[in-house]
């Protein structure tokens, strides 16, 4: 069964921007790069309290063709203020996928589209912080 979160991947056509770009978000670069024929194809951040990683893939290596609308799963990333989150990854050039929305007591929920065509989600999760602060006590 699944037992737990182990890579994230994200395409884009341009690794090396997708990669700047990702480093300017996440305040670090990447920790591991893989280059083919002399140009970045894949690269690797790990992201948090619990280091679940984040990948960038080469389009190309993309086992299925990339829909012209982005589409698929949406996958949030805990933050601790999601407005103010939210309004940064648009300052950075993201465009709004769906805006700021309480969810319920203690979830609120975005995403925004990254210039390379991802869904980038962010949440506030009241459980993510319990289950983070049982793992520390």
């Amino acid at each position: 069964m699944l037992r737990g979160l182990t890579t994230v991947s994200f395409f884009a056509d341009d690794v090396a921007a997708a990669q700047a770009w990702y480093t300017e978000v996440l305040g670090t670069p990447p920790y591991f790069a893989r280059p083919i024929d002399g140009h970045i194809a894949y690269v690797e951040f790990r992201i948090g309290d619990f280091q679940h990683e984040l990948g960038i893939i080469d389009s190309r290596f993309a086992p299925h063709t990339r829909p012209e609308q982005p589409a698929g799963q949406v996958t949030y990333w805990h933050v601790d203020d999601v407005e103010t989150t939210f309004a940064r990854l648009l300052s950075l050039g993201a465009t709004v996928h769906d805006k700021p929305v309480e969810r319920g007591p203690g979830f609120v929920t975005a995403s925004v589209v990254d210039p390379f065509g991802n869904i980038l989600g962010v949440m506030y999760n009241q459980h993510y912080l319990d289950i983070l602060a049982a793992s520390r006590a």
